[in-house]
């Protein structure tokens, strides 16, 4: 199973205001071109989403859908995917005060179920997958004061 981990400050947005961009997933496909489509089904009030993603990767899409559990007072969004591409994936957005601002962190465990192929896909999937977080938070929460755009994180990784 591979793990990534995005994190990711921002001078520019506050712990709450952050954390309300972050959860609205439709609007990704308009912030980063490699996501095509995120269609949301609320659950119950206070419940899980469902939401359906679709990404490109390589020469084609990754589609899969997910449970994604809001903790609206701790800050927190937990996912996991429930069908698709993925053999396993799941992982958790964090926000949290840090400074005149915050610190988002995104973590992520996946597996493609292709042990022969692990080798080649895996490193593609988890640059792509980091790639694509950081430019949607670029976007959602702009970069911290005095940092180019993309320089707001760090990107780590654990194999």
């Amino acid at each position: 199973m591979r793990s990534v981990e995005v994190e990711y400050r921002s001078g520019t947005a506050g712990p709450g205001e952050a954390y309300d961009r972050i959860r609205d997933f439709a609007r990704y496909p308009e912030l980063v071109d490699a996501v095509r489509e995120v269609t949301v089904r609320p659950g119950p009030p206070g419940g899980p989403v469902e939401s359906d993603w679709e990404v490109d990767f390589r020469n084609g899409v990754l589609a899969w859908s997910e449970e994604d559990v809001f903790d609206d007072g701790r800050l927190t969004i937990a996912f996991t995917q429930t069908d698709g591409d993925f053999e396993e994936f799941h992982g958790r957005w964090e926000v949290r005060a840090h400074g005149t601002g915050c610190l988002v962190r995104f973590t992520a465990e996946f597996d493609f179920g292709l042990p022969s192929l692990a080798g080649i896909i895996d490193p593609v999937a988890e640059r792509v997958l980091c790639e694509n977080i950081r430019l949607i938070l670029d976007a959602l929460l702009g970069p911290a004061p005095g940092e180019a755009a993309g320089a707001g994180g760090r990107v780590g990784r654990a194999a």
